[in-house]
Order: C-alpha cells, then structure tokens, then sequence
C-alpha cells in the first residue's frame, strides 16, 4: 500500500494512520480499527510519529513482537472487538528508517461483518474514517450498517399494519401489461392483481390471513403519503437542464403530487426522459442500467433521498446508502449483491437491470467505446450515499458502430485517465483487475500500464508471483 523505505513522503489520511505506541497499544488504536473496517480500509503503523511538518518518521520499537501478541490477544475476544478480520498475513514487522515498525492492514469489512465495534456495544463502540480521523458513527449509521448485514434484504419486510389499498392499482396495471410485452404469455398474466402481487414478492399473508405489501410492494407501487408514513425521508427527485448554468427545465418529484410517487412509475418517467436526443441504442440501455443500480441499492431509510440530474454534458446519479461490496468486486462484475433484491427481482422481470453483477462493467464498457470520460463513482460517509457521474462530453461522441475506429491517442488518453483515476481511489491494482475496469483485454491494460511507467506516472509491485501498480509518489 505504501513504500515504507520512503515514510517521510506519506502523511496521515483516510487510510493511514501512525502511532507511536512506545508504551503499548494505545486505546485509540481500537478506534482506528473499528473505523478502518467500516469504510475504505486502511494501513496502522505502530511505532511511528506524526512531525510537525505532518511527515511520518519510524521510530525503535521497543518490543514489536510482543505488541504483536497482544493485539492479537485483544482482536480475538470477542469482548473487546465483535470480529476479527485480519489474517496472520495482516501484521508484519518492518525495517524502515533505522528502526523496526509494526504495521498492521485492516481491509474493509464485507457487509455481514459490519459494524465491526469495541468494547461490547455497537452503539456506542462503532467508528468510521474521515479525513485522517476517527469519529464515533451515530445510532443510524449503525443501523443502516446491521440492516446491510442482515441476510433478507430490507425489501423482502412484510408489513402487516399497512393495507393493499395504499397501492396505486393504475402504476400496477402498467406494470404488467409491460411485463406481458417483454414476457407474453407468461403464467403470472392469468392471476388476479393481488394473487400477481404475491407471485411478484410485492405482497404476501400476514398473521392475520390478509394481504398486506411488503416494503418491496410498498415502494415499487405505493402512493407517496402512504411511503413517507413507513420512510419518512423518502424523496425521488429528477432534475435536467437545457444550457450550462441555465434553469431546470425540467422536474419529476416524489411529492409534487401530479403522480403515485412510487419507484415504478419514477423509473419509467425517468428512462423516457434519459432517452431524449440519444440515438445509440447501448447508450440508453446503459442509462437505464445505472438507473436501475441506483434504486436498486438505494436506502430508503436513510436522511437522504435518490437524486437524478441531467444536464448537457453528464447526467449524476445518487443514491443514499454505501457500497454492499467493495467498489473493486462491483467494477470487476459477476458478484450481484443489491440493498433491495425484491425489487431487483420486480425490475428484471420487466428486463430491467441484469441481475448479475455485470451492471457497472458494462455501463464502462459503452463509455469507453464511445470515447467518452471514464464513468467516475464517489462513496462518501456521513450520510452515506453513492454519486455515479456519467459525462458525455460532445467532442468525443463516437457513434458505437465506429467505436473500433476511435484514434488511437484519444483513447489511450481515455483509458489512461481511468487507470489514474481508479489508482488514486485505491492504492494499488492488478493488470487484470484493471482490464475489467476499462473492458479491455490484459495485454492491452498492461500496454498502457507500461507506458504510464515509462511516464512514471505509476510503479509496478512485486507480492510473490503477483504484480500490482500504483501512482508514483
């Protein structure tokens, strides 16, 4: 992750953190960790100091063995840390700078792991990273982070104290006459509405013998006064743009009241105004692929609600809620793990969304064979929410049936941005992982990885008999 023969040219961040540690193990070590595993990972070093010029310089551990053993002891009572995530290849004890350091690399817990806590109590014990600090997440984030956790998705809650009257029988009817035209004669279209409901996961029994919706049911149907009685945060806002700085010349909002307000019906008047002055047929799909991802894995418990912008020359995405696998896995596809599966499951069978994982390789894939900027993702924390920025510069369309005769140089300076780009976000990568990313063969990932060492933009690391790159310091 980092070059520890040079320590002087790093500083504290998101992922790194120093500790002098002469004494022992500090207290606020625990803290690190906990926050490490609830957001990007990160690197401790343990006998090491922040200098007043914020330069990190190694000192002489005293005993690193023995703290070795002791944060051992600690990490594995499950009184004082709730999981361990580490392997014994996470801590190593390093020469650098004249003296021996302990450095310990924590990943980013999965999502069944999470919160990782101290001290017994989650609701207390539970950190997260920001910035080159530690800060004590709140009763929401940690619930949000057990909900994640949990192996039924939110969306599968039945929820029995709310009646299928709250439906909007009009969104439902187009909904499955849409599902006839991409499935005709399929068995469901012979059920009545409510027996349709339940074959779709949208509604189910309750202990009472009666039909309510399930959260699924509820937001993919239901009108909006009746979703903000069960979220009440809950908000779908649309927004575009004619010129550069102009005014929003267009809206489609959750509670303008024009409209049921629900998912489906928000999805499908989005898609249609996406598809405005868009010819290439991949381009649209992969729009309303991205859509789909965005309400797919959207938290509808949280403060903050989806938010879709259009303008000119890039259209943004955001969705509340954090990544339920690392953003790695998602670019490298094949691993489907929604916030909302009922709703997955709704969206598909409408052929909507693919459902297995290869949603964002592929939404890359168009991008880079139009020429376009690489597809930029933002995860931020506090709230949490994903930012999905697709830019669709004018000057470098390319329509897709060109797309191999795309120059040369303009797409290297494409590709290249977008290994920057991900490097930046993540300290290191390999060939392979970077081929998935831009949609391109290994050989051609590693042409360009050759050329930007050249350039000495990026340094190869050898681990054994793996490779990985990351930006020159």
């Amino acid at each position: 992750m980092i070059d520890l023969d040079h320590l002087e040219q790093y500083r504290e961040n998101n992922r790194i953190e120093a500790k002098k540690a002469m004494g022992g193990l500090p207290k606020s070590l625990w803290e690190t960790y906990s926050a490490f595993a609830n957001t990007m990972g990160g690197l401790l070093l343990l006998g090491v100091e922040e200098l007043p010029d914020k330069s990190l310089h190694a000192l002489e551990l005293p005993a690193p063995q023995r703290l070795a053993e002791e944060f051992w002891e600690i990490v594995n009572d499950p009184n004082r840390v709730s999981v361990n995530i580490l392997s014994r290849g996470s801590l190593s004890i390093e020469e650098t700078g004249g003296g021996r350091i302990l450095v310990i690399r924590v990943p980013r817990a999965q999502r069944t792991d999470r919160p990782i806590y101290i001290e017994g109590d989650p609701m207390w014990g539970t950190y997260r990273r920001s910035g080159e600090g530690d800060y004590r997440c709140t009763p929401e984030e940690v619930r949000a982070m057990q909900r994640d956790a949990a192996v039924k998705t939110q969306d599968m809650t039945l929820l029995e104290d709310v009646s299928l009257d709250v439906l909007d029988r009009n969104s439902l009817c187009r909904y499955r006459a849409r599902m006839e035209a991409c499935r005709p004669g399929h068995i469901s279209q012979q059920d009545s509405d409510n027996e349709f409901l339940r074959w779709i996961g949208a509604a189910d029994r309750g202990a009472d013998q009666k039909l309510h919706p399930t959260v699924a049911g509820l937001l993919m149907f239901g009108r909006e006064p009746a979703i903000r009685q069960v979220f009440p945060n809950y908000q779908l806002d649309y927004r575009e743009q004619a010129v550069p700085g102009g005014p929003w010349t267009g809206r489609l909002l959750s509670s303008s009241g024009t409209w049921s307000g629900g998912l489906y019906d928000f999805y499908c008047g989005v898609s249609r105004r996406l598809d405005r002055g868009l010819s290439q047929e991949p381009v649209r799909n992969a729009l309303r692929e991205a859509l789909a991802n965005c309400l797919d894995n959207a938290d509808f418990h949280s403060r903050q609600g989806v938010e879709i912008t259009r303008r000119p020359d890039n259209i943004t995405f955001i969705n509340p809620g954090g990544f339920r696998i690392g953003l790695p896995e998602a670019l490298s596809g094949g691993i489907s793990d929604p916030r909302n599966s009922a709703l997955t499951r709704m969206l598909n069978l409408i052929d909507v969304g693919t459902g297995t994982g290869r949603g964002l390789p592929n939404i890359y894939n168009v991008w880079n064979a139009q020429g376009w900027p690489p597809p930029v993702i933002r995860e931020q924390f506090d709230p949490e929410r994903i930012t999905l920025t697709l830019s669709m510069s004018a000057g470098l369309v390319v329509p897709v049936s060109s797309a191999l005769q795309v120059p040369a140089p303009a797409q290297d300076a494409v590709q290249k941005a977008a290994i920057v780009e991900h490097l930046t976000n993540y300290s290191r990568a390999s060939s392979a992982e970077l081929a998935a990313l831009l949609g391109v063969s290994r050989a051609r990932a590693c042409i360009l990885l050759n050329q930007l060492a050249e350039q000495q933009i990026v340094v190869p690391l050898e681990e054994g008999n793996q490779r990985f790159y990351r930006l020159k310091r």
